[in-house]
């Protein structure tokens, strides 16, 4: 089986802050990111803990970065929207298991390949 060496960063902000995000995240290497609206489900308990207040209305950014990226990153949102900034942001990243519809990407699963092993009756290969 081919490794895909990608990973998503998801990076959730305070909303207002996903541009921060965005120019944080290229400033080290990334090309884009998808922002997706979100709202924050936070209790008093956990306010109370970190000494915060955490704003429900969130912004979500979706990173998808090749693998050596990552920690240069994850590291650059840390530094402009972290939990002690006002975007009081969380980022993680997840790991990747196969990436189609990337213009520098031509290792996706060819479909004839596909049909053709079903047609066999074989089970399809991930890798074809």
């Amino acid at each position: 089986m081919k490794k895909f060496d990608y990973e998503l960063i998801v990076c959730i902000v305070n909303s207002g802050f996903s541009e921060i995000v965005m120019d944080a995240a290229k400033a080290v290497g990334a090309t884009g990111g998808t922002i997706i609206n979100a709202k924050g489900t936070a209790n008093k308990e956990a306010e109370t803990f970190f000494k915060i207040f955490i704003q429900p209305e969130k912004e979500m950014v979706m990173i998808l970065v090749p693998s050596r990226l990552k920690d240069g990153i994850l590291h650059a949102l840390y530094k402009a929207v972290g939990l002690d900034t006002p975007g009081q942001g969380i980022a993680f990243a997840l790991p990747v298991d196969n990436v189609v519809g990337l213009a520098s990407d031509s290792r996706a699963p060819k479909l004839d390949a596909l049909k053709q092993e079903e047609h066999n009756g074989e089970e399809p290969k991930k890798d074809a």
